[in-house]
């Protein structure tokens, strides 16, 4: 059995922006509680101090995840430590406005796509009040929107930097189009997108056109929104706001097929001390191309778990019988 409590942390940079943070990141969506069945504040800082603890130092937020609840915690939770962390939050989902695209609705109103200068400058500040801090490490547009040019979007941002209140840009949940167009526009540290095992269609055009460009990719939802973790069995039920009660992805046919796999790479873990959610993690880590894997955790021992897998190092071997049990056991799922 492998002991990897004294291996370091696997530290990367993002893109070209000279900063540097772990490979893993903490991922705050759930820690909002929106379409995750509510929060609790403690909790969440508890798991926010426990990452940090672990040695993790990217912590990813965004003003949507609860409008705004979850910076608001991050920043109570960064109080003191916040030397210790590289800081990511988003701006273009917005609900001051009515301009833009619309895209989904709040109980308390409608949220729009907007990326517009006068949006990005407003959400900035916000962002800085509720996450008490001076300076947004890693900027990021949330989604991309269709009415504002990324010339305009990037001018605004690039702006940003030059003024000290943001240090590096990324954008998310873009196509291959958009990217190609941030970069003529101006410097695109990063791209964020979803990437799992069963989620891998950036391996086509978006991984190698982002390795050739220097731009890193942080992959979010890298267990799947926890079916992939190791816990969600067949016998799981979800309840209230939780998005993923109506989910065909968590089919009870899903669920059986994703026991199947836990079960195929349960001697790995073992051999490495790890639990199976590290080993997918690692896994993630490992795939060309992919930079960061940001993790969810809503409490301090999901958060310290993940973070571990920061410290697993996978063999070619290990690696190869993974990805053959997930193209055995994954290859039909559904949704």
């Amino acid at each position: 059995m492998l002991d990897n409590s004294n291996t370091a942390q696997l530290t990367r940079p993002i893109g070209q922006s000279g900063i540097e943070a772990t490979a893993i990141g903490l991922g705050t969506w759930a820690i909002g509680g929106w379409m995750w069945g509510g929060t609790d504040e403690a909790r969440s800082i508890r798991a926010i101090h426990a990452a940090i603890d672990e040695g993790i130092t990217l912590i990813d937020t965004a003003p949507a995840y609860g409008q705004g609840l979850a910076e608001e915690i991050v920043g109570k939770a960064l109080k003191g430590r916040r030397d210790k962390v590289v800081l990511a939050t988003k701006c273009g989902l917005v609900w001051h406005t009515q301009k833009g695209n619309h895209f989904f609705d709040y109980d308390s109103g409608p949220v729009h796509r907007y990326l517009g200068r006068d949006a990005i400058i407003y959400e900035v500040e916000q962002s800085l009040k509720r996450l008490n801090v001076d300076v947004i490490d890693h900027y990021i547009t949330h989604w991309q929107d269709p009415t504002t040019s990324i010339d305009e979007t990037m001018e605004t941002l690039e702006a940003l930097k030059v003024q000290g209140k943001i240090r590096s840009i990324g954008a998310s949940n873009t196509s291959t189009d958009d990217v190609r167009a941030y970069l003529a526009a101006g410097q695109l540290d990063a791209v964020q997108e979803e990437y799992s095992m069963i989620k891998r269609d950036l391996e086509v055009e978006m991984l190698p056109l982002c390795r050739d460009a220097g731009v890193s990719v942080l992959s979010y939802s890298s267990l799947a929104l926890g079916l992939l973790g190791g816990r969600v069995g067949p016998d799981r039920v979800f309840q209230g706001d939780d998005l993923r009660k109506d989910n065909p992805r968590f089919s009870l046919a899903n669920r059986e097929k994703v026991e199947l796999l836990m079960k195929a790479i349960d001697p790995i873990a073992e051999t490495h001390n790890a639990t199976r959610a590290q080993i997918i993690i690692a896994w993630t880590l490992q795939q060309p191309g992919i930079t960061f894997s940001l993790c969810g955790a809503r409490d301090e021992v999901q958060a310290a778990e993940n973070a571990k897998a920061g410290r697993l190092r996978l063999t070619d071997g290990n690696l190869s019988a993974i990805s053959a049990a997930a193209a055995t056991h994954l290859t039909e799922l559904d949704g």
